[in-house]
């Protein structure tokens, strides 16, 4: 997708964050984590049982149990196959004010390092799967892109700009916008699942989401702000345990962000009654790499 020009006192200010190559070597993986190499048992695609992670369920192997609230909602209403997708990073706009996302175990209990100064390790995970989501699914033939938003702390959500005001205004013009998150650690987090979008009737895509992440009630927390402006929310997972051992571990960190983003474009095909397609390289970099256009 080719970039539009921006004046450099804004690329100056959105500057680009450190490659995923450079985020950790093996030896700060294993000493300063304080956490083992992730060992996630990564499934083949579309191969996550609608049984996995439920409430008394055993828990999803890579991104554990899934919300525990359960869902009162059924998404029923077919989109067209090329309906606009628009993927963001959640809380990309919010940092160091609140709301800037979970720090997740690693960081908060374990006093492992952040993965990257200044913002959240959750906002640096959303950014690492909404890429990989959006790349995965342009290889795929989807009418998918990703936002960015032009500073990491915008105080007003709706200001120009800001994931929920770009989301509002594509979600109003018939596209599906929705937002990666990580969930909390602990017995803050819920779990994974879709916290859908209340704006307009619930779709296939929603409901695609649901069966392979699992599902929030609709009124979630007396309706988010996210999804009252249209936008859905997409919990990966609780940052913690195995899950983010296998993001923040450089041996297992490509394959578990292939997974994880090759799960939800599989559901954004099922959704748009594309079918699905076979198994495709969604590239995310490994460690020296050299690539330096992993996070935007």
């Amino acid at each position: 997708m080719p970039r539009r020009s921006r004046p450099l006192a804004l690329l100056l200010a959105a500057a680009a964050l450190v490659p995923l190559e450079l985020a950790a070597s093996p030896a700060r993986a294993q000493s300063q984590d304080g956490m083992r190499p992730g060992n996630a048992a990564l499934l083949p695609p579309g191969q996550a049982p609608a049984a996995w992670g439920g409430p008394g369920e055993a828990p999803d192997p890579l991104t554990g149990p899934r919300s525990r609230l359960g869902r009162d909602w059924v998404g029923l209403r077919t989109v067209p196959a090329d309906t606009p997708i628009l993927v963001m990073a959640g809380h990309a706009d919010s940092q160091n004010i609140s709301g800037s996302g979970t720090p997740g175990e690693a960081v908060a209990l374990r006093g492992a390092p952040p993965m990257y100064p200044g913002i959240s390790d959750e906002l640096y995970w959303n950014m690492v799967i909404a890429t990989a989501v959006v790349q995965l699914g342009q290889q795929r033939g989807l009418n998918i892109q990703y936002h960015r938003p032009p500073f990491r702390t915008i105080h007003s959500g709706d200001a120009p700009g800001t994931n929920w005001s770009v989301g509002r205004d594509h979600a109003a013009a018939g596209g599906y916008a929705m937002e990666i998150h990580f969930d909390a650690y602990g017995p803050d987090g819920v779990g994974s699942g879709l916290i859908p979008a209340v704006h307009r009737p619930f779709t296939r895509i929603d409901e695609s989401l649901a069966r392979e992440f699992g599902g929030y009630p609709m009124a979630f927390r007396n309706v988010l702000g996210g999804p009252k402006r249209g936008i859905a929310l997409l919990e990966i997972g609780k940052l913690e345990g195995n899950l983010e051992a296998s993001l923040r571990n450089p041996y297992t960190r490509t394959r578990t962000v292939q997974a994880i983003a090759e799960r939800v474009v599989r559901s954004l095909e099922q959704g748009l009654g594309r079918g699905g397609s076979g198994p495709a390289q969604a590239s995310s970099p490994q460690p020296g790499s050299g690539s330096r256009t992993a996070l935007r």
